[in-house]
């Protein structure tokens, strides 16, 4: 049906322009923020604040003039604040968290960093719209890799060991006394040091497909020292070797496998009898107008260019998404074998299953 301009709703068309506006200014401030964060500019900044342009160009050896555009672009976001008496710009206490504190749950730049590896891949993400086929993990920019491990692992180490785990079914004191685990999908290996760091007495395999993320994952084994019982090897979720694991856990994973139900059967094949599979995938409702707010949008958003390309580019090529819901990954673990499954915990960004056969 052809749009006549008669029809348009002058009030409605306003209120959309002004979603549209905020949200093209937003993708600006990412990239002004991603800038910093490269740079060093906001840790610089929180340093000697309150600082002019040319101070904080003294402080990094940077160019004043380019300094002097990119703080006013963030004192416009409200990203730093600007006292006009003084001429100099600050971070308060709030903004130093979002965009300097590496390793703060609040922290944002990991975030703006995965966003920005998808900017990067847009001619692939366009093709594979035409093409229908999908886009490997290891095929994006390593923009993705490096910003979703960073994104991830603050909201890990702020509930994996003290709410997560807790909430499983006697896994705690398996791990205290000593559990054989595996971490599936483990990518540079975050959610698998945590666990090797809290319970020194379990071993710990990590597994991925992604030859680069085990490397690191290695190395970040040796500088956190727990090479000892940590093991980590490059090897796909539906082949992963040994058996009897008291605990299975996959981190925000499943929803980019090609054959999400065949990793599931796998996992099933190599608990223990009372074994338990932990799977940590992001929070969604059952329905897509459960999902229709800013949380679902992104995750929307990065399911089209990441976990859905992700998917397709394997055997089966499922597309489960990232926001599949409770209901659809409990079809898909009952379809694997898993008999018992409960919701164990959820953050606003997270769902926690517990399932055992």
């Amino acid at each position: 049906m052809a749009i006549r301009l008669t029809d348009i709703n002058e009030s409605k068309l306003e209120q959309l322009q002004g979603k549209v506006i905020g949200d093209v200014a937003g993708s600006l401030g990412l990239l002004i923020a991603y800038i910093g964060d490269k740079l060093d500019l906001y840790s610089a900044l929180a340093e000697i604040s309150p600082a002019t342009s040319q101070e904080l160009a003294d402080s990094t050896g940077m160019d004043e003039r380019y300094l002097r555009e990119w703080l006013s672009a963030n004192a416009a976001a409200g990203y730093v604040n600007y006292d006009s008496a003084a001429g100099r710009f600050s971070l308060s206490p709030e903004q130093a968290v979002v965009f300097a504190a590496e390793g703060h749950p609040a922290c944002m730049q990991g975030f703006f960093q995965a966003v920005m590896s998808a900017y990067i891949d847009e001619p692939k993400l366009t093709e594979v719209f035409r093409s229908g086929k999908g886009l490997p993990w290891s095929d994006h920019s390593p923009c993705l890799f490096c910003g979703t491990e960073r994104f991830f692992r603050p909201m890990y180490a702020m509930n994996l060991i003290d709410s997560w785990l807790p909430a499983l079914d006697g896994v705690r004191e398996k791990l205290e006394a000593g559990a054989k685990v595996a971490d599936v999908g483990c990518g540079h290996g975050s959610s698998t040091i945590l666990m090797a760091q809290a319970f020194p007495n379990s071993t710990f395999h990590g597994f991925d497909y992604h030859e680069p993320s085990i490397e690191h994952a290695r190395e970040r084994a040796r500088a956190a020292g727990v090479a000892g019982n940590t093991i980590f090897e490059v090897v796909a979720a539906k082949e992963y070797p040994g058996k009897n694991y008291d605990l299975v856990t996959m981190f925000d994973a499943l929803h980019d496998m090609g054959d999400p139900v065949g990793a599931a059967k796998h996992i099933a094949s190599t608990l223990s009898d009372s074994g338990t599979f932990m799977l940590v995938e992001p929070f969604a409702g059952d329905s897509l107008e459960e999902n229709l707010h800013p949380l679902g949008q992104i995750y929307y958003s990065f399911s089209t260019m990441v976990c859905v390309p992700a998917s397709k580019s394997q055997e089966v090529g499922l597309g489960l998404g990232a926001q599949a819901g409770q209901k659809r990954l409990t079809e898909v673990l009952n379809a694997g074998g898993f008999s018992q499954i409960r919701r164990a915990a959820e953050t606003p960004t997270n769902l926690v299953l517990e399932a055992k056969v």
